[in-house]
């Protein structure tokens, strides 16, 4: 898992900061934050969907795991019941926001190069995990996992 943090961190390390906090800014994101920002949940929501975590309390396990390595990477290590109240309250579309922000970015990087797929024709997809309990309640439902 050595590598994969480095390689995490190197990632996050091309994040835009400015262009980040202008939309937390947008929508007052950090208003009633103390000790968990929308960075930090930015943060610790893409090393879960790095690590392919598949729950909250599956991050919290290994964040408490990797907790040394993942402080240097600027990760805070938070229960599960901060994680559920950050996603629950936090205004998604700082993220949406972000996300295009980074997709225009991706765009202006890769233009006039030959790709499988223009970049405008391409579907994205930041979170496609499954909520297992949908499972449950509705077992008419098919489900595929690669």
């Amino acid at each position: 898992m050595n590598k994969g943090k480095t390689i995490f961190a190197q990632v996050m390390s091309l994040i835009n900061t400015y262009e980040f906090k202008k939309c937390v800014n947008r929508y007052k994101g950090d208003r009633h934050a103390i000790k968990f920002t929308c960075r930090d949940q930015f943060m610790v929501m893409s090393f879960a969907q790095f690590t392919d975590r598949s729950g909250l309390r599956d991050i919290e396990t290994t964040l408490n795991l990797c907790s040394p390595d993942l402080y240097r990477s600027g990760i805070k290590v938070m229960p599960k019941s901060t994680l559920a109240e950050a996603n629950e309250k936090k205004d998604w579309r700082i993220y949406q926001d972000f996300a295009q922000l980074l997709i225009q970015q991706a765009k202006e990087a890769y233009n006039g190069q030959k790709l499988r797929l223009a970049l405008d024709e391409m579907v994205y997809a930041f979170d496609s995990s499954t909520i297992e309990l949908c499972l449950k309640l509705c077992p008419w439902a098919k489900f595929h996992h690669e």
